[in-house]
């Protein structure tokens, strides 16, 4: 095993990574967190990591993890990121430094094509809906050839389209041991690979799957790792509080009736009452959700149960999938397929179950988009939950991200996941904000809730726009606010607009990089994630400080928990969550050591409120620049060979 020491040589500028990698520059922070996991790992402790953008956190932990000889589990917060680790990072790594070490990937069971349920999908032929054949098509065409069954491989059809569901598995319809094709399945070889890795790559949503006793796919394996090293570590509590709830959608309960007359047909051809059921199922589902009221809405489940006529229509739920459950339990010894969707009924009532009155320590809470809805039931606090299950491995577990601590401090991070008061490290970007970016804060705008504000936040940034030769990203806490941006600004603007929403994220941000000057407008997802350098991205606009919508239903029932304990919801939790997404938002705007832009925050509150130091606080070492006329003079000095000073 590699010491710290050593394992911070490695990335020195005389090591092996110096003199493969062309570009690759020594970092003293990469070589100072790359020995700090290096003595975590070694000594079976907890470590948080907070890497400024430019730090090179993901070398700075794999490079010790692969030389620890331990048995590592690395997890981050996007699918993305997961396949650019392991089918990038990690074999150029392994071959710069000489490593055999084996790694692994593995993902959630949705990710992996399910070759039992794309031959029943298959097997519906005309009653199949007309705008799915030709996906299914492109399925058919890569399931003959793919090796590892991973969804990513078909680039051609997007993460979410229609077909996916229909082709892959969840741990509520797997068949397990029992299914016909059980020899060839994808997820089984995942796990088996993983199994016998000494690096695997999952990301939280898998994890905390596992941890929650939710099977998705690797129950084996938890057990035997001898460290956890979790990226993007900012998401976890977020993510937590969903895998240690239970939900029910109506996509869950659909599917169920779907694949009940997929095998009603397979399994059960002389029993025709199943899909009578089934079809009663679906009809309930369809008239919940029409009860529900329209438009998109997440709110508080008691406020909703207790409107006119909702109650009739849970009732009406429960009745119709008690109904299809009897029938199922009759059918159930005709085939694994119908035991299976037996299973999944009974499973499916126990929760629909718990939003039947109120529950102690959760909050119940409901989602409404336009034909479909989930119930949510999500823990108020996780962090017990998560000491609890962290505390069944006996392993070294290390923290890392760009946005973890508040006012210099990782109290609120350790407060909501239960880590007590573990080894911290806080390393700042290498990267020359000072020289290469300015903060701008216009002056004059009125309050952010003022009915006017989104129009008068779009004046007062237009000619920031017009004056930038390269792009800009405006960033929105909402979409209201977004799109009525986008309405205003796409009137008065000579140059591409581009609009979330409008197109794939994935596309829109390569559009937006080919046209070098654009402006490409987007909320919440993307705020982190979003990785566009040079002149391509020099202006990224912020409208208002990023607080959560005070009416989302967790966040009031944590805060109303908070008020009940003597606390201050605002400074406690509302405050530190607005700084770690504004840090992200920020994050966007220097992503290369030779990237320069400029930052405006146009929310007065930053200058009026006392708490606005605290966001101040929170950005990187920005000079400041005090009128529009400077902030002018330094986008346009971005095209000059040598950027002036403000």
């Amino acid at each position: 095993m590699t010491g710290p020491g050593e394992a911070a040589e490695w990335l020195g500028d005389d090591g092996p990574l110096a003199n493969a990698i062309e570009g690759f520059r020594a970092r003293l922070p990469q070589q100072q967190m790359a020995a700090a996991v290096a003595q975590a790992l070694e000594d079976q402790d907890t470590l948080v990591v907070e890497a400024g953008t430019g730090v090179g956190k993901t070398f700075a932990y794999l490079v010790p993890a692969l030389l620890s000889g331990r048995k590592v589990i690395v997890s981050t917060g996007t699918r993305n990121l997961q396949d650019q680790l392991f089918h990038k990072d990690l074999p150029l790594i392994c071959r710069t430094l000489g490593l055999s070490v084996r790694c692994a990937l593995l993902k959630g069971r949705s990710n992996y094509l399910c070759p039992h349920r794309l031959r029943l999908t298959a097997a519906e032929g005309p009653q199949l809906e007309a705008r799915l054949h030709a996906p299914l098509r492109l399925v058919e065409r890569w399931a003959a050839g793919t090796r590892t069954g991973d969804t990513a491989e078909l680039s051609q059809l997007a993460e979410d389209a229609e077909i996916w569901p229909r082709v892959t598995s969840t741990a509520d319809n797997c068949l397990g041991t029992e299914c016909p094709e059980y020899a060839g399945c994808y997820v089984l070889r995942a796990r088996r690979r993983a199994q016998e890795a000494d690096l695997v790559v999952i990301n939280h949503h898998l994890l905390f799957a596992d941890l929650a006793l939710k099977d998705e796919g690797f129950g084996e394996l938890l057990p035997a790792a001898e460290a956890f090293i979790l990226d993007e570590a900012h998401q976890l509590p977020e993510v937590a509080g969903s895998f240690f709830g239970v939900s029910l959608s109506a996509r869950q309960l659909l599917e169920l009736a779907r694949d009940t007359v997929s095998e009603q047909v397979n399994e059960a051809p002389d029993m025709p009452q199943l899909r009578e059921r089934a079809n009663g199922l679906g009809k309930a589902v369809k008239d919940f959700r029409l009860a529900m009221g329209e438009g998109m809405r997440r709110a508080p489940w008691p406020v909703l149960a207790a409107t006119p006529g909702m109650d009739e229509a849970l009732q009406g739920l429960r009745a119709a999938l008690e109904s299809l459950a009897e029938a199922l339990a009759v059918a159930a010894e005709r085939g694994k397929g119908l035991e299976g969707c037996a299973r999944r009924a009974l499973d499916q009532m126990q929760r629909l179950a718990l939003f039947d009155g109120p529950q102690e320590d959760a909050v119940q809470w409901y989602e409404t988009w336009t034909r479909t809805f989930s119930l949510h039931l999500t823990p108020l606090d996780v962090a017990g939950l998560f000491r609890q299950h962290r505390g069944a491995c006996d392993s070294a577990w290390v923290f890392t991200s760009a946005t973890l601590s508040v006012d210099g401090r990782f109290d609120h991070f350790n407060r909501r996941l239960g880590l007590g008061v573990p080894r911290g490290l806080q390393l700042d970007s290498p990267f020359d904000y000072a020289t290469n970016a300015r903060l701008y804060i216009p002056s004059g705008l009125p309050e952010p809730n003022d009915p006017g504000y989104t129009t008068a936040m779009a004046q007062a940034v237009l000619p920031v726009i017009e004056a930038n030769p390269g792009g800009t990203f405006m960033l929105f806490t909402s979409h209201k606010a977004l799109q009525a941006a986008a309405a205003w600004l796409s009137r008065r603007l000579d140059r591409p607009v581009l609009v979330q929403g409008t197109a794939p994220r994935q596309e829109l941000v390569a559009r937006f990089r080919e046209a070098g000057n654009g402006v490409l407008l987007g909320a919440q997802s993307f705020w982190e994630g979003v990785d566009v350098r040079g002149r391509a991205l020099s202006c990224v606009i912020i409208d208002r400080l990023p607080f959560a919508s005070p009416g989302d239903p967790v966040l009031e029932a944590r805060m109303e928990a908070i008020r009940r304990e003597g606390g201050s919801p605002f400074t406690s939790l509302q405050i530190p969550q607005a700084v770690i997404a504004l840090k992200q938002g920020v994050g966007r705007l220097i992503r290369d050591p030779d990237d320069k832009g400029l930052l405006v925050l146009c929310d007065p509150r930053l200058q009026t409120k006392s708490y606005g130091r605290i966001f101040m606080k929170s950005l990187p070492p920005v000079g400041r620049v005090r009128d529009l006329d400077q902030a002018r003079t330094f986008l346009q000095g971005l095209g000059e060979p040598s950027c002036p000073q403000a």
